[in-house]
């Protein structure tokens, strides 16, 4: 997908804006007890932190990490379906416990029991994350970076 490093920074810029803001509503949901119009709104107070965190966490470390790890399971000569896949599981199985642990320190005040609220948030977390890049976030970003970048 992305050629150049300003592609790649916008392609990173984008990903992580859509997963990052997704996963907050979905946890602030989880919060609350339910869905309604308001976490949407209440996402955005998070989304600042989280956003840059994220990008820079997955721009300088993640992405040449997950990209070494699939490419133990895949070849460059492989479909780019299964290199897509390979690099979005394990950018998942990296960043969904960086950002869990970010997440419930800022937001969830766990005190001495941090190991085990972060076990929680990442338990909770992980699937959706997974849902998230690889049928949503992940297919709408390759598809309007596709639209940017001919």
């Amino acid at each position: 997908m992305p050629k150049t490093k300003f592609e790649n920074i916008v392609f990173t810029l984008l990903m992580s804006f859509l997963m990052v803001y997704a996963m907050i509503c979905y946890n602030i949901a989880l919060n609350m007890g339910g869905m309604s119009n308001q976490v949407f709104l209440l996402a955005f107070h998070e989304l600042v932190i989280m956003w840059p965190v994220a990008f820079i966490l997955e721009y300088f470390i993640v992405d040449k990490m997950a990209h070494h790890l699939a490419f133990k399971v895949v070849t460059p000569k492989d479909r780019p379906f299964f290199i897509t896949l390979a690099i979005s599981f394990y950018i998942i199985c990296i960043m969904c416990p960086i950002m869990s642990l970010i997440a419930t320190i800022l937001f969830k005040t766990p005190g001495v029991q941090i190991i085990s609220v972060w076990f929680m948030t990442i338990l909770f977390n992980f699937p959706m994350a997974f849902f998230w890049q690889i049928c949503y976030c992940g297919p709408c970003v390759r598809w309007i970076f596709g639209k940017l970048f001919h």
